[in-house]
């Protein structure tokens, strides 16, 4: 490294500021201030040069973090950008939305506060796309082959660009009016704003990658007659199908699925008109899990206005510290203060809903709610403690179970997992010959660090197809996460 002594020298991690909340829920801009390129570089010095680094292998995709923390300390910004797409093809995308596991893995992070990857690695792109060092790398020849790409998710556009720099042909096919998938319609922008998906689909296009927005596949176009269309087929449709709280009263007015209020917000915020659109605005909202989903719910309720915020997670609230069972240099479950948990609002761990209440209107009023007790390993309501907690909207936020499967399973005849994941072999095809998974359409919901690696190596496995052999990398292997093996 430039500074062998620099993580002697520079001992604590320093991140940009966020904006004072006062002044940022009263709009939709991102949430940190801009940064200041001397931070940087004392960051990028604290790089250890250490023998191995496991950063590597805490990052999907392999990213050569040492190699870019170098180039950013020695003030080669353009340089460092080359070595940064060198193993990802949207760091815009993860170095704000990851939640880092390079970092948990980061050997300074033994005994020091670990060296602030993510800030570095998002400052690099920005910087790149300011001095217009990212442009489009079209492919000198063309091999007359064709792939259609189902799903404008990170995994679907990390393959599409790379089958599109192998010289195929590429179409996205995605169903809404616009591309980008839950990145544009599932993600606020005061976590990442829009602009920085234009900028790298204009990339793509220039590229030669085509895309067809607002065409649903399984409907407007069949599966089959898609896979007849194309030489190979890749199905990068994510895992989009919420998973549910069946219990009294699920079906009473004010009672939605994060997504289904994300979405409408973020159209909303793009300009778009949304007739009857759910929102928070004067109302008491509780929103149930306490994953990334929900705190993106609470940060949108804030920003629209509303009376209260009550967060409820089920668990128990992590510890503040890596627990004993999860050492370095693995990914912990720590406890969290997310930009929207500072806005305001309450957090309640070991609360079970047990039914949602409603007004003579049938509009839901108020969640009854018990402790969360643990029987023979089930988290269950613990009886005699139910209180009432007022809410005009509830949002559920509690994951997602899989990919929709119906037209899949119907056109394609494509065989599911045990846990509702398309199968696939170690070459990413499904069980239809030519029909590839990328994403969380094979593994399940995941991190969107993998997605990328995951459609970076389907688009190898696809290249290898159609050509008998690939020069494309593949950072990662297939896995089905309901047994943590490869698929048969």
């Amino acid at each position: 490294m430039a500074d062998p002594k620099g993580f002697l020298k520079v001992t604590e991690r320093e991140l940009p500021a966020r904006r004072p909340v006062p002044v940022r829920i009263l709009d939709w801009k991102e949430v940190y201030e801009p940064g200041d390129s001397a931070v940087l570089r004392r960051q990028a010095s604290r790089c250890m040069d250490c023998g191995i680094p496991f950063c590597h292998k805490g990052c999907p995709l392999g990213n050569l973090i040492p190699e870019w923390n170098d180039l950013t300390w020695r003030g080669e910004g353009r340089s460092a950008s080359e070595r940064l797409h060198a193993t990802n093809n949207f760091p815009e995308f993860t170095g704000r939305l990851c939640p880092a596991p390079c970092e948990s893995s980061c050997v300074l992070g033994i005994n020091q506060p670990a060296v602030t990857i993510k800030q570095i690695e998002v400052s690099i792109v920005d910087e790149a796309f300011g001095n217009g060092w990212i442009e489009p790398e079209p492919p000198g020849r063309l091999t007359g082959k064709t792939v259609a790409v189902v799903g404008s998710g990170p995994a679907g556009l990390a393959a599409a660009q790379q089958l599109t720099r192998a010289g195929h042909t590429v179409a996205v096919f995605e169903r809404d009016d616009r591309i980008g998938g839950l990145l544009r319609y599932g993600i606020p922008d005061f976590k990442m704003e829009k602009r920085h998906i234009d900028a790298r689909l204009r990339q793509m296009q220039d590229e030669g990658t085509r895309f067809r927005a607002g065409v649903e596949i399984g409907t407007d176009i069949s599966w089959s007659d898609l896979r007849a269309r194309y030489d190979a087929v890749i199905v990068a449709t994510g895992a989009t199908v919420p998973r549910d709280l069946p219990i009294p009263g699920r079906d009473h007015d004010g009672v939605h699925f994060a997504m289904e209020y994300l979405v409408e917000s973020n159209r909303a915020t793009a300009g778009t008109h949304v007739p009857n659109q759910i929102t928070a605005q004067g109302k008491h909202v509780v929103v149930i899990g306490g994953g990334d989903t929900g705190a993106d719910c609470i940060g949108t309720a804030h920003r629209q206005g509303a009376l209260s915020v009550t967060n409820l997670a089920i668990g128990r609230q992590p510890a503040a510290d890596r627990p004993a069972h999860q050492p370095w240099p693995m990914m912990p479950t720590v406890f969290e203060v997310q930009s929207a948990h500072e806005e305001g609002g309450e957090r309640t761990y070991l609360a079970s809903t047990v039914e949602f209440l409603a007004n003579d209107a049938g509009e839901v009023r108020a969640l009854r709610v018990a402790e969360t007790e643990f029987v023979d390993g089930r988290r269950v309501p613990k009886s005699g403690t139910e209180r009432e907690i007022p809410a005009d909207l509830v949002l559920i936020a509690m994951g997602f179970t899989g990919p929709e499967r119906t037209t899949i399973d119907g056109q394609l005849g494509s065989v599911f997992t045990d846990r509702g994941n398309v199968q696939r072999d170690a070459d990413y095809q499904s069980t239809t010959p030519g029909v590839f998974v990328a994403g969380d359409a094979g593994r399940g919901q995941s991190l969107i660090v993998w997605a990328i690696a995951e459609g970076r190596s389907a688009a190898a496995a696809v290249d290898r197809y159609l050509m008998g052999e690939t020069s494309l990398p593949s950072p990662v292997a297939p896995t089905d996460l309901a047994i943590g093996l490869q698929p048969a």
